[in-house]
């Protein structure tokens, strides 16, 4: 560890990957270069402005061929790091004022000991800012570990030792979506005709661009070879029943979604995304009493193991959005009394929400007393 101050604190180095991000390249570097002890960037053959703005932060600008593999690419970044641990983002992340600040605190308190550290990763903000879908991964590792990426799309970082969990995280802003850019669909479709066999994850991951794309009957096939596998991790099985569910909905198929959906709770207790869908399946049948049942579950599953586990979070389903259906659902049933208690319950997370405020509406026009 290097020495400051009279101090042990942990020098970082920045590994990121480009290619034309004169967008966004400035502003995620902005909220990291006070941050971080070394900044390296692999440029993957940008043909705008992204290199001469990279210039204006550091001298460590590399060039890398684009071999259509983005592990890599990650790989080639890691092996420039010159600090005690490496901390990898891309081009259109940041770090918020109140994260760097954690990360800061980090520095001072990590122990030589801490192989890697997970930090949130929050991918969706409402309007307020808050963070609505968010999961972990490993974003600053040691670099005397040697750690590497794999997967030539949607690569993972392989971690193992002593890993802990940090209060900082990493926030997504606007960039490229992958419902927006077939390259990584290309990527997958030209390793397939190469005769490249598949992980269980490649299976899972190909599925999901298959999704995104809307080539729905291709997605079923390969999220069905992906759990035939049994190898996946548990959230990505989790995940791939509630895309199926999804694709039988819009194809109409109810019975077949509400099957994925309970199959979903095979890997892990049942997830409240999967539970909300379950009540308005139900819901849209007009059985109101089954979709009572599992919008109310929905409301008393934990939010916080989720987070624990480093899942999948989509924390409208833990909030205001059950709450609501059950406003739905008990104003179906004439229990109005009820259907406003839900209603207030949803405003306690979401006072600016648009259903929340045009229920207000609606039960002022109801003249009702509050519930005992």
């Amino acid at each position: 560890m290097t020495s400051r101050g009279g101090g042990n604190v942990i020098t970082i180095s920045l590994a990121m990957i480009v290619k034309n991000e004169e967008e966004h390249l400035a502003r995620c570097l902005d909220s990291i270069k006070d941050v971080v002890d070394e900044i390296n960037i692999v440029d993957t053959g940008s043909t705008d402005h992204t290199k001469e703005i990279a210039r204006n932060y550091t001298d460590r600008l590399f060039d890398f061929k684009w071999i259509d593999d983005f592990a890599a690419a990650r790989n080639e970044s890691f092996s420039k790091a010159t600090m005690d641990y490496v901390l990898w983002l891309d081009a259109d992340d940041v770090l918020l004022p109140k994260d760097q600040e954690q990360l800061l605190l980090l520095k001072k308190q990590l122990q030589s000991s801490v192989d890697a550290v997970s930090m949130f990763y929050h991918i969706r903000l409402d309007a307020q800012g808050k963070p609505t879908f968010s999961f972990r991964r490993n974003r600053l590792v040691k670099r005397s570990r040697s750690f590497h990426w794999h997967g030539f799309v949607h690569e993972y970082l392989e971690v193992y030792g002593n890993i802990v969990q940090s209060d900082a995280a990493v926030t997504h802003l606007e960039g490229e979506s992958s419902s927006s850019s077939d390259r990584n669909l290309k990527i997958f479709e030209k390793r397939l005709k190469s005769g490249t066999k598949f992980t269980p994850r490649d299976l899972y991951y190909y599925a999901n661009e298959c999704f995104d794309h809307r080539k729905y009957d291709r997605a079923t096939e390969y999220y069905e070879k992906f759990l035939n596998t049994k190898k996946g991790w548990s959230e990505d099985c989790i995940d791939a029943c509630g895309k199926l569910a999804a694709i039988a909905l819009i194809q109409g198929q109810k019975q077949k979604a509400i099957d994925y959906c309970l199959k979903s709770f095979t890997y892990d207790l049942p997830r409240a995304e999967h539970c909300c869908r379950l009540g308005s399946i139900y819901l849209s049948n007009n059985e109101v009493d089954k979709a009572i049942f599992w919008y109310e579950l929905a409301t008393r599953l934990d939010i916080e193991r989720v987070k624990r586990a480093g899942s999948f979070l989509n924390t409208d389903y833990y909030g205001w959005l059950p709450h609501v259906q059950l406003c739905v659902c008990y104003d179906r049933l004439k229990k109005y009394s009820l259907a406003k208690l839900h209603n207030d319950k949803a405003k306690a997370y979401d006072p600016s929400n648009a259903y929340v405020k045009y229920n207000d509406k609606y039960f002022d026009s109801l003249n009702l007393s509050q519930p005992k």
